[in-house]
Formats: C-alpha cells, structure tokens, sequence
C-alpha cells in the first residue's frame, strides 16, 4: 500500500492511499493536482548517511568509511512533492542526491540488526540537497545540509515488502538521468544502519533515515526539475529556483 499525507481542498489535512486513480480518503478519490501532497511524515530528525555507495566515494575523493558517517537535517529541511526549493543565494555550487529514505514506525533505541526491520514503517524518495560551498569548507554541516528545504521526501510512504532489496534509484534533471544505481549497491544495509544509529540516539515514530546517494551527483539551476524514481514507491518531483 502507498499511503500519502495530503491537504485536501477545504485545508484539512488528510492521510489516504495513492491509486491509479487519485488519492483516497473517506470514501472520496481526489485529484492529485488539486491538492496539496505532504511530505509522507513528520519527522523529529532526519538522520543521512554519507558515503554509502563506493562509486560515490571515489568520485568524492574519499576513502570508503569502516562505519557509517552519520549528519542530521532538521525538520526545517522538508519539503514535499510538487514543491518550488529556493536555492541558498550567492552560491557558486548546489548539487542534487538522490536517496531512499527509511521512516520509523515505532520509538526505538539500541535496535540489533536482526529485529531493526520490525522497527521500518517503510521507505520514501528524498533528495539530499547540498550546498557544496558552505559544506566543503565547515565541521558539521549545517550550513551546507541543514538549510530550508533542504530535503524534498515524497511523494508516499511504501511498506518495506513493496520494495525490492535491489530496487533501482534514478534521478532525472529535465528528463535526463544524471544518477541511476541500486539499493543493492549498499555499503551498509539497512539493519546495519538502524543498530548503528540507535546505539546512540533514540529514534521517533516518523523519524527518517536517509540511506546515502549514488555516483553521478550534480549542480541545480533555478528553473530545473527534479525527479527521484525509485522502484516499488514512485516519482518525488520537485523544482528549484533561485533569488
């Protein structure tokens, strides 16, 4: 089932199921273009993982880590399906990353590997936006990751069976693939990943976890479209402009 938080036309906010023909809640079926598609939930944090594709790291110049390089986005940071994300002024470098985002279903903490899944209320598209200038020159990144809008998720929240272990990733620029790869190209699995963050911070029921991008990250424009395809969920679609 895909189920999707969304603002109907009287301004209620509404969660319902998204089918081939339109979003259902109620017994009603609404357009998705009349209403307002919500981010799939609403996060105390949302914590990424760097690095977790080794294509990506060699790309980056870096070494593939021995443990998961964890950073935190706040809730600031959402933005939905069908969003306009203003670029941070006076930039030289913005890049895009696509991402398969973990939501939490239940709160957790010191999760082992083998019970992590059961913790997994599904999986979403969320595009790791950065600012490269900012982040490239500071410590902790909050410059260069925590910025407004900063992480599109969307469009639904897929359970983990509708989700294949080697699901493809792809994002598009104006309709042309700049990053496509593979869940399965994974460093660290999923488990590995909800154990290792929970050995040190307790995760809430709609917290996310942003499982880290693939090799072919890029720069934005103001005016580009964005689109973040992963099998078994769907299409996150988003634009961004510039001041």
């Amino acid at each position: 089932m895909h189920r999707v938080r969304f603002r109907d036309p009287a301004g209620s906010v509404r969660t319902g199921r998204w089918t081939d023909d339109g979003l259902a809640f109620g017994g009603e079926t609404f357009d998705p273009d009349d209403v307002d598609v919500l981010p799939p939930c609403e996060p105390t944090k949302i914590v990424c993982v760097g690095l977790n594709y080794a294509k990506h790291a060699a790309e980056s110049g870096m070494d593939i880590p021995d443990r998961p390089l964890l950073f935190l986005k706040p809730p600031n940071a959402l933005a939905a399906h069908g969003d306009t994300v203003t670029l941070p002024a006076g930039k030289e470098r913005v890049d895009y990353e696509a991402e398969l985002a973990v939501v939490i279903g239940e709160q957790c903490r010191n999760v082992s590997e083998d019970e992590a899944m059961d913790y997994v209320a599904g999986f979403t598209c969320l595009n790791d936006i950065s600012n490269r200038d900012d982040q490239d020159v500071e410590q902790n990144w909050i410059r260069g990751k925590a910025f407004d809008n900063s992480a599109p998720l969307g469009p639904v929240l897929a359970t983990p069976d509708e989700v294949p272990d080697d699901a493809s990733i792809e994002l598009r620029v104006n309709g042309e693939t700049k990053q496509d790869s593979s869940r399965a190209d994974f460093i660290f699995s999923i488990p590995e990943l909800v154990a290792e963050i929970t050995e040190y911070m307790t995760l809430e029921p709609g917290d996310v976890i942003s499982t880290g991008t693939p090799e072919g990250v890029g720069p934005l424009s103001g005016g580009d479209r964005v689109e973040i395809d992963i099998e078994g969920i769907g299409v996150l679609e988003h634009t961004v402009r510039e001041d």
